[in-house]
């Protein structure tokens, strides 16, 4: 609870100082004044994002109680090590951090805010479960989100599709209430606020599915970038691993699924199916398998 107090405290903080910066520059909430609506909204979103970029580290390890294996102390831990660095070193980056977190499902994520000071982690049950040409393939999978960027890419789309959901929401909200509400004054009126507010939230939810979909596709470059690194069928083993595990109860925290390399279990076409951040096991499966 207090983690999540200090965040919100902090997030809470950056706003209300970005608010007085720039209504000392001059930058104002203004419908009107659609340049400085433009940077607003584009400071608004960009700051929010790149906050969580350079707090996924320490908060995933808060969130996951990831413990960070500093002196491999077992056979297991040696071999996890060394094939993280083996593998970073393929892929041409510096050697992530390497992580334990308790999780009976197998699962897996990296996080970070550049390359060469990523995290990778896995869970107690891959380990449990997988044997190490699989293990191998997961840690290619993890690998490359990291030599991909995927992390800094996914904030600044993220940042960018906040900033247009802001400033398009305000300009509806005050062609709405000019055109309807018969506001003729400079000021916004109640028209402006609450079609704003509407609008926030339905641009916000078509941003979601085109940030979902740049996740799903980072997954299918993170698969194939695996399969380069442990072999294909290594990777597609590993993933229908995964699959027969779907079942089971997840324990990963809500805000990291999305960093996982387990989650997605419906396919067809729906709302829930594009507000999903990965593809299912068996169109995932299917790519490689297309290689």
């Amino acid at each position: 609870m207090l983690r999540i107090v200090l965040f919100l405290a902090t997030n809470l903080a950056v706003m209300l100082v970005l608010g007085v910066v720039l209504s000392i520059f001059g930058v104002t909430n203004n419908p009107n004044d659609l340049m400085a609506l433009l940077v607003m909204c584009f400071v608004y979103g960009m700051v929010g994002s790149m906050v969580s970029l350079f707090l996924s580290k320490p908060m995933a390890k808060m969130s996951t109680g990831t413990q960070i294996i500093e002196h491999p102390s077992t056979p297991a831990e040696q071999w996890l090590v060394q094939t993280v660095g083996q593998l970073a070193q393929q892929a041409g980056i510096k050697t992530p951090e390497v992580g334990i977190f308790h999780n009976p499902q197998s699962n897996a994520f990296a996080t970070g805010w550049n390359k060469n000071a990523a995290l990778v982690a896995v869970s107690t049950g891959l380990l449990e479960r997988m044997d190490k040409d699989e293990l191998k393939a997961v840690l290619g999978h993890e690998i490359g989100h990291v030599a991909n960027g995927d992390m800094v890419t996914m904030a600044l789309i993220q940042g960018v599709l906040n900033a247009f959901v802001m400033f398009f929401a305000r300009i509806i909200g005050n062609i709405v209430d000019r055109a309807i509400f018969k506001n003729d004054s400079n000021r916004p009126g109640i028209g402006y606020f609450v079609t704003s507010m509407v609008m926030d939230l339905l641009l916000g939810i078509v941003a979601s599915i085109i940030a979902m979909w740049f996740s799903r596709w980072r997954e299918y470059r993170a698969d194939a970038a695996g399969a380069s690194l442990a072999g294909k069928q290594a990777m597609i083993d590993a993933l229908q691993a995964l699959g027969r595990e779907q079942g089971l109860p997840d324990q990963m925290p809500p805000a990291m699924k999305s960093f996982a390399i387990a989650a997605g279990t419906e396919s067809g076409f729906s709302l829930a199916t594009l507000m999903r951040s990965h593809p299912t096991i068996e169109q995932r499966v299917a790519a490689l398998q297309r290689l």
